[in-house]
């Protein structure tokens, strides 16, 4: 096990630079941990950015299989990091031993599926028309298109994923594997995590001879340096809608505007249908209190609001949801920036005279205790801001309507959403069909008779959503899909075979799938 540096990861040296550092505390205690971090300079802001576009060129022309092969030797050195490491995420986040160890699986698991992408070749999605030179009026001429990486990218950690979402998460991950340059901005919440993440993926970077400006790592306060860099071509970032739309507004000031990809606010409403209700109540309060305070609630998917229509068993199944919402037990958070966020969260709900606090007792203390509120159905239709906002720890809020056209009003007046939770009976399914069209239009995800805490990654699963879940509602953070977030189409027209990328060549050395005349097949041309 390495020690911890403190200093700046720069093309695969460290770097200290600057004078003013930054402490490492434990979130259990508040006690400062034996780690201080050098604040990057604008000079070591520059170096990062300007090693990964002299990098940019060399990386993105490797060949899918050597990124896949960095890919997995990354993932290796995620699974052999020691107990001790893991002890260290647990002290800087308070999360148990059990979550990390998950986590990291998944952090090493998204790496190798990425990898697998590369090697199946479907993500340069080539497309070749080939010339019809007899054409009439006028010939056509041969046009071939194919997908690269987009360039040097930015990546912000997430302060509630220390793994997943951080240094080698899954932005990090997709902008790797299309062959973008990663400079990545440390959150503070983890940052000797993240120095221990760096050493593995400058491993991995040296043992399969990645060139050392394709990874940096900085500490501190650089987004906006970062960000405002001309060499930086594209953002990804997981966090509050505040910090998103700064980002996304100074990309957008630049003489070169480039694209901002945030995941930021989402209250990811559950509408429980009466048939449902009628059928296991009981079973959906147990289930939906326990996603509710999951990991002290601190998930972007966190069900934020929980919609029901009026009735007996309504109103039965909010007292046993308040019941069981009073007897969770306290938790520790992130750190004590995520603890003041809730609190001040919950205060605004309280003073709210709309809302009613149902259940859950004072927040004191260094935990977060967790919390039920219900809010007039008015509020909702009338796209009142404070219900909207995301409470990011162990809260939720009921809403209930008179009936259904009245839950289609609320559902109009919500705004962008990750996720959407449908519990419903078969006896319920009739009455869907307009509530899962809206949905489609307001969520990335819709699930069915599950919780939305908890997000597979696969080749299928979107984690994303219209604003202000996240800033561009065409991509996903999580699952392979989100590749396409840093690549863009290149077109060749009459080129030589023998200077077209392996994937547009006759031969078609890769053996991928490309569309040909309208045909999807992998013959050669």
């Amino acid at each position: 096990m390495l020690e911890v540096s403190g200093h700046n990861y720069i093309a695969g040296a460290r770097s200290a630079k600057g004078t003013r550092t930054l402490q490492s505390h434990d979130a259990s205690t508040g006690e400062a941990l034996p780690y201080r971090f050098h604040q990057a300079t604008n000079e070591e802001v520059n170096a990062a950015a300007e090693a990964a576009a002299v990098a940019y060129p060399v990386y993105r022309n490797f060949s899918a299989e050597r990124r896949a092969d960095f890919l997995d030797a990354i993932a290796a050195e995620l699974d052999a990091l020691d107990e001790s490491f893991i002890q260290l995420v647990c002290q800087e986040t308070a999360l148990p031993a059990g979550r990390i160890q998950g986590e990291r699986a998944r952090t090493s698991g998204q790496m190798r599926l990425f990898a697998t992408m590369l090697r199946r070749g479907d993500f340069y999605g080539a497309r070749i028309n080939r010339a019809l030179p007899d054409r009439q009026p006028l010939p056509r001429p041969d046009l071939r298109q194919y997908r690269t990486g987009i360039g040097p990218v930015a990546v912000f950690g997430a302060s509630n994923f220390p793994l997943a979402f951080s240094t080698a998460g899954g932005d990090t991950a997709s902008a790797l594997a299309a062959g973008c340059p990663v400079v990545f901005k440390a959150h503070s919440g983890h940052m000797a995590t993240a120095d221990y993440v760096a050493d593995a993926i400058t491993r991995a970077a040296q043992k399969t001879a990645v060139p050392d400006g394709v990874f940096s790592l900085l500490y501190g306060s650089v987004g906006e340096a970062l960000v405002k860099h001309p060499a930086i071509q594209a953002v990804g970032f997981t966090g509050s809608l505040r910090g998103g739309r700064a980002l996304c507004d100074m990309a957008a000031a630049r003489a070169q505007p480039i694209p901002v990809f945030a995941e930021m606010s989402s209250i990811n409403p559950v509408l429980l249908m009466p048939a449902a209700l009628n059928a296991r109540a009981e079973q959906i309060a147990a289930e939906l209190s326990a996603s509710v305070v999951l990991g002290a609630g601190q998930f972007c998917t966190n069900p934020g609001l929980v919609l029901g229509i009026r009735s007996p068993q309504f109103s039965d199944f909010v007292q046993r949801l308040s019941t069981l919402i009073a007897q969770q037990p306290a938790q520790t958070m992130l750190n004590v920036g995520a603890l003041n966020s809730y609190c001040q969260g919950l205060e605004h709900l309280h003073a709210h005279p709309g809302i009613t606090h149902l259940a859950g007792s004072a927040q004191q203390g260094s935990q977060a205790r967790a919390q039920l509120f219900k809010a007039d159905v008015s509020l909702l239709i009338n796209g009142d801001e404070r219900l909207q906002e995301e409470v990011f720890g162990p809260t939720t809020l009921v809403v209930e309507v008179a009936d259904h056209a009245e839950l289609l009003q609320a559902l109009y007046g919500l705004r962008g959403q990750l996720t959407a939770t449908l519990i419903a009976e078969d006896a319920d399914l009739a009455s869907l069909d307009p509530i899962l069209t809206l949905l489609e239009q307001k969520v990335g995800r819709v699930l069915f008779n599950g919780y939305p805490t908890g997000v597979e990654v696969c080749d299928a699963m979107v984690h994303g959503g219209p604003y202000p879940a996240t800033s561009d509602a065409r991509g996903t953070s999580v699952g392979t899909l989100a590749i396409d977030r840093f690549l863009r189409p290149v077109c060749f027209q009459n080129c030589p075979d023998s200077l077209l990328p392996d994937a547009l060549k006759n031969a078609n050395p890769l053996g991928i799938a490309r569309l040909v005349d309208g045909v999807s097949h992998r013959q050669t041309l």
